[in-house]
């Protein structure tokens, strides 16, 4: 008997038969959050409509109910990427009061974490995906707009622009390199992009 999707779950030909999380109000979210996750496990080249249902816990037609193609999908997952990164990004900078405690936030965000290490694989994800895709483009240039005006408040627009670029292919290096890169290099590349200290007067 043929089978159709609904918004409370799989409903038969005709009218009856079973129904599956009927209330299920976070199903789109759960279903871009495991879309996200398969993107940083296998890449967009890897990414399947199977693995995401797999992952979210939902039938299969529910992730094609929600999103038409795969390419909406992974689109709609990276913006949903790009908005709660941008978010944290913010976050990272909220007890910042001295160009020191601004120091320390970015090295550590170089030297990242297994959460961070996530988050900048899904980045380049999206960048490397950008690079043919117009609509993800855009993305990429949101996220550099967020990010360098957060930089912004504390070093201006120009070292921010710089401070952000250096930042990019820093955290690159550091997802690629088989060792870790020494603290006080990281350190002494950061301090040297955002100049001299300005002194009285200047």
């Amino acid at each position: 008997m043929l089978e159709k999707e609904t918004s409370e779950g799989r409903e038969t030909a005709d009218g009856e038969g079973r129904r599956t999380r009927r209330h299920d109000p976070r199903r789109r979210e759960r279903v871009l959050d495991a879309a996200l996750d398969v993107l940083a496990e296998d890449g967009v080249a890897g990414i399947t409509h199977r693995k995401v249902a797999a992952r979210a816990d939902v039938p299969l037609g529910s992730v094609a109910y929600h999103f038409a193609s795969l390419t909406e999908l992974c689109t709609r997952a990276f913006a949903r990427h790009v908005e709660q990164r941008s978010t944290e990004y913010e976050a990272l900078f909220a007890e910042v009061t001295s160009r020191e405690d601004l120091i320390e936030v970015l090295v550590e965000r170089v030297r990242g974490g297994p959460s961070r290490h996530r988050s900048a694989v899904l980045g380049f994800e999206l960048h490397l995906a950008a690079l043919r895709d117009p609509a993800l483009r855009a993305l990429t240039q949101e996220w550099t707009r967020s990010s360098r005006a957060v930089l912004a408040r504390f070093t201006g627009p120009e070292a921010a622009a710089r401070l952000d670029a250096l930042l990019e292919g820093m955290i690159m290096h550091t997802l690629l390199s088989t060792e870790r890169e020494p603290r006080a290099e990281i350190r002494a590349a950061i301090v040297q992009t955002l100049g001299p200290v300005a002194g009285p007067g200047r």
